[in-house]
């Protein structure tokens, strides 16, 4: 049964807001903040604009809910990552190769994500600034915290030359010479780069932070 003016199934609340979050990510991804329609945003996801309007007032607010939902999805998988490979350090080098590693191959997973990330820098000074760093704090920000945390443990476990006035400089260092350096040459995904290439990017960024964060008390 079609939604109100004929557009799509008929769909649940829950299921209206989902379609909306789903079909608002591609079209901000595609068109930026400021060339997105809110009629082109309503038939992405198959409903109304009524609908959409009716669940978030605009397409402020709707830009907004995305954002935000999307950073704290690709936030949460990275932390989940960072447990997995530092919770329980045994080789440190060897751990955080494989952390490195792991998160640049599954890098795919966060396209869409990476495309409403594009879309920031591209269109940072027309955005709110509460959006902007609504969405640091919970992304970019909440990762690094997290890597520092580990990091910094690490350290006082005397497995990293890193202690609490180093940690959070230790963790940017990190994620620049490593998914940084893949993340920017690749413009967040739009310039292919090779399994090789990225593979190569990984080796030689972790060796950089190993030579600069590296305990040698621990070898």
């Amino acid at each position: 049964m079609a939604d109100q003016h004929g557009q799509g199934p008929r769909k649940g609340t829950v299921e209206k807001r989902q379609a909306l979050l789903r079909g608002a990510r591609t079209v901000f991804g595609r068109e930026g903040y400021t060339r997105a329609g809110i009629d082109e945003i309503a038939a992405e996801a198959g409903v109304s604009t009524r609908t959409l309007y009716n669940h978030f007032g605009g397409k402020e607010n709707l830009f907004r809910e995305v954002l935000m939902d999307s950073a704290a999805s690709v936030t949460a998988a990275h932390v989940a990552l960072i447990e997995r490979h530092l919770g329980k350090v045994t080789d440190v080098e060897k751990d955080v190769r494989s952390l490195a590693r792991e998160w640049l191959g599954r890098r795919g997973e966060h396209g869409p994500h990476m495309l409403l990330v594009r879309q920031i820098i591209s269109e940072g000074s027309h955005l709110p600034a509460d959006v902007v760093e609504e969405w640091q704090r919970i992304g970019p920000r909440a990762v690094a915290e997290a890597v520092r945390e580990r990091f910094a443990e690490l350290g006082a476990q005397g497995l990293l030359a890193v202690d609490a006035a180093n940690s959070l400089e230790a963790a940017r260092y990190f994620l620049l010479l490593t998914a940084g350096s893949v993340t920017v040459d690749t413009f967040f995904g739009v310039v292919p780069m090779s399994d090789a290439e990225v593979d190569a990017r990984v080796e030689r960024g972790v060796d950089v932070f190993l030579r600069l964060y590296a305990n040698p008390k621990a070898a």
